[in-house]
């Protein structure tokens, strides 16, 4: 996909403003981190990876206008920035894998000066995000081959290139078996409260010519019933030791209904998203967002005055209910736990 979700130019970040598509493609510039983590929380950039590669350019950006003459005082500086940044979203695992990779350059260049410093966490945030894409590629190639010729699969939220640098995790998977000539129909959830199956998952999949279709939430039972879907895929925000998985809200229950139906459910994410220090979901923070994304549609009140809201972002599908998770490694199977004890041996 053509789309740069999100770039890095000298002394600025341009971000593609999310909240305006499907209407409009507008690209904003950014010359600070302030203003950078504000764009995270209001969500101008969104999606696990996507998040990380931010922040990873938001911590050389800041650390860039750092006036520090001796190292003490730029790694204390930069500590505070990282600070910043780790309070916007707290359950994307991503974001605070992209600050420790920054920090870690920082206290490896202990006793440097503040500017060669800065030199080496541009190239490491340069570096973040163009392995976001290769990353991408791998999990596409990683999970085509769970995918038959002439499938429909249900995907929930947006996890395309719009969701990292480019290519996409979930998405990455619907590119990669395109692109060897297989034949897919996508079904989209409209994912609300803030619709971006409907906005995000669509306007890509129309935008390289994919045959999409486009459901409300609530028809996720009947169309599994009936017959119409082959599998689901989604992206994962953060995914605990055991398997557990954080996405965004609504994908528990569509993991309840593929079980119940005999659908396959796969997830698709990247190494960086897998959180080991997190034993399992219970532990995951939930971020709640604010009533008006409940209580309004496009600006427009559509609820009572006074009506009492309840609005987390995220929820947690436990491993049991997942087929298999597609990393740049490979696919990790049932049983999920030790699959990712393989790839990430603990001592």
């Amino acid at each position: 996909m053509s789309v740069k979700t999100v770039q890095f130019f000298g002394n600025k970040v341009v971000l593609l403003d999310q909240r305006q598509l499907p209407f409009k493609e507008v690209y904003l510039e950014y010359s600070g981190v302030n203003e950078l983590a504000r764009a995270i929380d209001d969500m101008v950039v969104r999606g696990a990876p996507a998040i990380g590669v931010t922040a990873a350019c938001a911590l050389a950006l800041g650390a860039a206008g750092l006036n520090s003459k001796d190292y003490s005082d730029f790694a204390a500086r930069f500590e505070k920035l990282g600070a910043l940044l780790a309070g916007t979203r707290p359950t994307a695992v991503n974001l605070f894998w992209a600050i420790k990779r920054m920090t870690r350059i920082v206290e490896q260049a202990e006793g440097k000066d503040p500017e060669s410093i800065k030199s080496l966490l541009k190239q490491e945030a340069i570096r973040i995000l163009e392995e976001d894409i290769e990353i991408n590629r791998g999990i596409g190639r990683a999970g085509q081959a769970f995918i038959t010729d002439g499938a429909t699969i249900l995907t929930h939220c947006n996890a395309g290139a719009l969701a990292c640098a480019g290519y996409g995790t979930a998405l990455g998977v619907i590119r990669a078996a395109g692109e060897l000539g297989k034949t897919i129909q996508i079904m989209a959830t409209e994912t609300r409260p803030r619709m971006q199956g409907a906005r995000l998952t669509c306007w890509e999949m129309v935008k390289e010519g994919f045959p999409v279709t486009l459901i409300c939430d609530t028809m996720v039972g009947y169309v599994m019933k009936t017959g119409r879907v082959d599998l689901v895929l989604v992206g994962a925000d953060r995914i605990a030791a055991n398997g557990d998985l954080a996405n965004k809200i609504g994908t528990y229950q569509l993991a309840l209904l593929a079980q119940a139906h005999g659908v396959p459910f796969y997830v698709a994410a990247p190494l960086s998203t897998i959180d080991m220090e997190t034993n399992c979901g219970e532990d995951i923070p939930i971020e709640h967002r604010a009533e008006e994304e409940v209580t309004h549609i496009g600006g427009q009140r559509m609820a009572a005055e006074g009506v009492g809201v309840l609005n987390p972002a995220f929820d947690v599908t436990p491993h049991k209910y997942i087929s298999a998770i597609f990393t740049e490694r490979g696919a990790v199977k049932p049983p999920i736990d030790q699959g990712l004890n393989r790839l990430f041996p603990r001592p």
